[in-house]
């Protein structure tokens, strides 16, 4: 069980339950992933929701790069709960097992294609040392262009972000999950 209960509109003081309800009317509702943690401060969930839904669904970076961004994000922040909910969404857009296997198990990494390798290299430098090489900078900004490279970026640090409140939180996996839990 997660650190503190799913929240609830009573758990909501009065002056916030009419943004509660906005935010629980949306796509996802209140949900029960990191996002729903965010509804403790109904505000700041509605305030977030809208990013949210870009850096995951819209933005301009394809859905195999993002996927992978996220799954890089829930490894370096040794986040189960964001991997076991992207694992298959990346497998499905297209990253090899091999790949994924070896992100789970933080092992040398397989050959990948160009595009892949590009987007693992910014996501470790800036995710481990919180800077990039200008080389890595100039390689995926040719890559995705000056739009692209930000959207990853901020993808990135959203994705931490929920990292941070799955992990303070200890959001708990489902119990009939198929793949191999990320060892943290």
């Amino acid at each position: 069980m997660a650190r503190i209960p799913a929240v609830t509109r009573e758990d909501i003081p009065d002056s916030l339950k009419k943004v509660f309800d906005e935010v629980a009317a949306e796509p996802g509702g209140i949900g029960t992933g990191p996002m729903s943690i965010l509804k403790n401060s109904p505000e700041m969930a509605k305030r977030a929701r809208p990013l949210f839904n870009y850096v995951r669904n819209e933005s301009t970076v394809p859905k195999k790069l993002r996927e992978l961004g996220m799954l890089l994000t829930a490894r370096a922040m040794n986040c189960p709960y964001i991997w076991h909910a992207h694992f298959e969404y990346g497998r499905a857009e297209g990253l090899s097992d091999m790949l994924l296997d070896a992100i789970r198990d933080k092992q040398t990494l397989p050959s990948v294609p160009s595009d892949e390798a590009i987007v693992i290299a910014y996501s470790n430098e800036l995710l481990n040392y919180k800077s990039v090489t200008t080389e890595t900078f100039n390689t995926l900004l040719n890559l995705l262009g000056r739009r692209g490279l930000v959207e990853l970026t901020t993808l990135l640090g959203f994705y931490t972000m929920l990292a941070f409140n799955a992990n303070a939180l200890d959001l708990q996996l489902p119990e009939d999950i198929a793949e191999l839990p990320l060892p943290t």
